[in-house]
């Protein structure tokens, strides 16, 4: 259930459960999470404003490389011709004390469409990124 205050909350306390029922296991330790814009009248939403961001109806999620293999085992089924397992992933906003949770995202019938990882550079040595792009059917706010 969403809670309501006075003052905004701060967007970097959040938990990512993708449908395994784990939003504190390690594969789900994301560093960003890029909603759709929700429209009325439109079947296409836009991925969020920000910078870099393109054109989308997809929930972005994107995190760390730490050599888990569990996103390309899920769109690799997919891309096989397996029809992809759906789940439903679910977002927690939390509060600054980092265990109540005050707003939950439920992307339902939720599916890999897009993996993709950072590029490679020897010259920069920052974090390899790898991002997922989920198709899903709906999605519910509480």
């Amino acid at each position: 259930m969403a809670v309501m205050r006075d003052r905004p909350y701060v967007n970097s306390n959040f938990l990512v459960d993708l449908g395994t029922g784990d939003g504190n296991s390690v594969t789900a330790g994301f560093a960003e999470v890029i909603f759709p814009v929700f429209t009325i009248g439109s079947t296409k939403p836009r991925a969020s404003d920000t910078a870099g961001a393109h054109e989308s109806n997809h929930l972005i999620l994107k995190r760390g490389v730490i050599g888990a293999l569990d996103l390309y085992s899920w769109w690799s089924s997919a891309h096989r011709g397996k029809k992809p397992q759906r789940r439903t992933v679910k977002i927690e906003l939390l509060g600054e004390d980092h265990s109540t949770v005050v707003m939950t995202w439920r992307f339902r019938k939720a599916y890999p469409a897009t993996l993709s990882y950072s590029p490679l550079s020897a010259t920069e040595g920052s974090v390899v990124m790898e991002t997922v792009e989920l198709a899903f059917d709906s999605v519910e706010m509480s």
